[in-house]
């Protein structure tokens, strides 16, 4: 059974940094694209951060784009996201996934940006 959990959350104050992870299990192969995936309170689930399979190109939402970085190390089977000067919009439940998702989602994890 391929699983993905997620970690790393958080509260953390405005500007502050947070490094979520997303390692997998199971028989899942590493040749998705993977993203990044938030939803915060009474909103949709939106992706936030892409990454090829190769890892080699990465696509980032306008919101977070120059303050998020995705990574990913396919032997260990995890995907990074490396969160910087957030900001608190950026309040939400983390989840990682395949792109385009898959019936895969885990617990996610709580980001919580406040002073």
């Amino acid at each position: 059974q391929v699983q993905l959990v997620e970690s790393g959350g958080g509260l953390v104050r405005p500007g502050g940094s947070l490094r979520l992870s997303c390692t997998a299990s199971g028989r899942i192969s590493m040749n998705y694209d993977m993203g990044w995936y938030r939803q915060a309170p009474g909103k949709q689930r939106e992706l936030v951060a892409t990454i090829t399979s190769g890892g080699s190109s990465t696509g980032y939402a306008d919101s977070v784009k120059g303050r998020f970085t995705i990574s990913r190390d396919n032997a260990k089977k995890v995907v990074d996201l490396q969160m910087d000067r957030l900001k608190p919009e950026d309040t939400a439940v983390y989840y990682c996934n395949v792109n385009p998702p898959r019936a895969l989602w885990g617990q996610g994890t709580q980001v919580t940006v406040s002073s």
